[in-house]
């Protein structure tokens, strides 16, 4: 059974995924293109984290970053490659989404890359009605990256 659950960022199996998110992100995308927030930007108070497990092994995980404008930003989805197809990206969104809603957000936002090994990622988000969008927040304008908003209220 899947399980997503608050986590505090403090065993070391969610600092090995966190590692191997940075890694995925590297290896796709330039270096001054990558935007993920490394474990230490995790534990903002501004940000909330989930770990995704079944059966006692962690499988994936996904944050909320409050941009305190009654909005915010999706960061750090990520499920382990072997399980990659199964729907547990749509598990995770789906909690991210309802927990905005809870939160009264009107809307949500998200950068992701613009190559092809991204091709998934957007076609999730463009799923739940994610529109893409120009830069928001401290982004510009990059090859490398798409930006996606959806409006809550």
């Amino acid at each position: 059974m899947i399980d997503i659950r608050p986590d505090d960022l403090s065993s070391q199996d969610m600092a090995d995924l966190i590692a191997v998110h940075a890694a995925t992100m590297l290896a796709a995308s330039p270096p001054e293109s990558c935007h993920f927030l490394p474990i230490d930007g995790l534990r903002q108070p501004a940000v909330s984290v989930w770990s995704m497990w079944d059966d006692g092994a962690l499988i994936g995980c996904g944050a909320l970053k409050d941009l305190g404008d009654g909005t915010g930003e999706i960061k750090s989805m990520h499920t382990r490659e072997v399980l990659r197809g199964r729907g547990l990206g749509r598990r995770m969104l789906e909690h991210i989404l309802a927990e905005a809603r809870r939160r009264g957000y009107i809307s949500l936002w998200l950068e992701t890359g613009s190559m092809d090994a991204f091709t998934p990622a957007r076609r999730l988000y463009e799923a739940y009605g994610f529109n893409y969008c120009g830069p928001f927040g401290d982004y510009s304008e990059d090859p490398h990256s798409v930006f996606m908003t959806l409006t809550l209220a």
